[in-house]
Parts: structure tokens; C-alpha cells; sequence
């Protein structure tokens, strides 16, 4: 069901118990002992593709366990965009409103706030360590998700051809921003 809920938001399509169950082949009925509503369907959706996003971050972070934290911090930052470009339908459901109230699953509030905090210990160490520019953390955090968000919907709105980016420069141009913005809030 969660599957085939995904290959539905994949093709844009609306998403319902009953056509999910219709894709999976399993009897109209039998999804709604499990998911009683679409609201349901989508919070598992989510916490599957919350998982699934968790796993590539986590992944890409054991690469660099003794980097130091803004080598981390970027670390972060590319496994999201490279995740997000790879699982565009996933990156939907779990970044946007569009399919349902994010707040109506703890499991998704828990995850979303241990990230958060992971990015906040990021840069609490790279700050201890005189490594930023700024003490502003919450302004630095804040425009590190702006940056990855916006490039992620650059790229899936198929805007980053009119600004000159081909299919095959996007990974490398998207590291090359991630640098930038770490250049910019890193001590020369």
C-alpha cells in the first residue's frame, strides 16, 4: 500500500485508500483496517520516506565520523540533495503540506526535531571551535536548509536548465553551492 502510494504521488495523481489498494491488488476493504483514512496512508507514506531520507543521512555521515564538523555539516547538506533529486515523490511528501498536516505524526515530528538538532550540534561545535563567521546559529541553520530546499526544488521543478545547468553538471553544481555557502559562513 505505502508503495504503491508513492508510485501514485510519483505520477502526480491523487491519492486515495482505495486506489492505492486497487495498485497493490489487495481487496478495496481489507487497507482500512490498517489505514481507516487517506490521512493515514500518507503518515505512513511519510515515516517510510522519512526512514528511508534518515538512512541516506545517517550513511553519508559514518563516511566522515572523524571530519570535522563543518565537513559534516556538508556532508549533511549533499546527502539531502542528493536524496531529494533521486527520490523526487518521497521528497514531496516529507518537505511539503501538500498531503497532509506534517504535526499529526509524532514519529515525523521526533525524526524532523533529532535532525534539527543534529544540524544545531554541527554548528555549536564548529562555533566552540572558532570555525563561523558568525554566532548566529539559528541564522546559519536556517539559510543551510533555505539553500538545499531551494536547490532540491530548483532541480525538481526543472528550473536549473534556464539558469544554464544540464542534467549531467547538477550533482557537481550542487556541491559547488554547498562550498560556497560554507566558504561564506566559515572563518578565512
Amino acid at each position: 500500500m505505502i508503495d504503491a502510494a508513492l508510485q501514485l504521488a510519483a505520477e502526480g495523481a491523487e491519492i486515495s485508500v482505495r486506489e492505492a489498494a486497487r495498485r497493490a491488488t489487495v481487496s478495496p476493504g481489507a487497507p482500512f483496517r490498517h489505514f481507516p483514512n487517506r490521512d493515514a496512508l500518507m503518515a505512513a507514506v511519510a515515516e517510510e520516506a522519512q526512514r528511508r531520507f534518515r538512512a541516506e543521512i545517517e550513511a553519508a555521515l559514518s563516511e566522515s565520523p572523524a571530519a570535522g564538523p563543518l565537513a559534516r555539516f556538508r556532508a549533511f547538506g549533499l546527502a539531502y540533495l542528493r536524496w531529494a533529486m533521486r527520490n523526487p515523490a518521497h521528497f514531496e511528501i516529507i518537505s511539503t503540506g501538500r498531503y497532509f498536516a506534517h504535526g499529526g505524526s509524532s514519529e515525523l515530528t521526533r525524526d524532523n526535531a533529532e535532525l534539527i538538532a543534529l544540524t544545531e550540534q554541527m554548528l555549536a561545535d564548529a562555533a566552540a571551535q572558532g570555525l563561523l563567521r558568525s554566532a548566529d546559529l539559528k541564522r546559519i541553520q536556517i539559510a543551510g536548509r533555505a539553500l538545499v530546499y531551494g536547490f532540491a526544488r530548483m532541480k525538481l521543478d526543472g528550473h536549473l536548465p534556464r539558469w544554464g545547468v544540464e542534467e549531467g553538471e547538477i550533482e557537481r553544481m550542487a556541491e559547488g553551492v554547498l562550498d560556497l555557502f560554507i566558504a561564506g559562513i566559515a572563518k578565512p
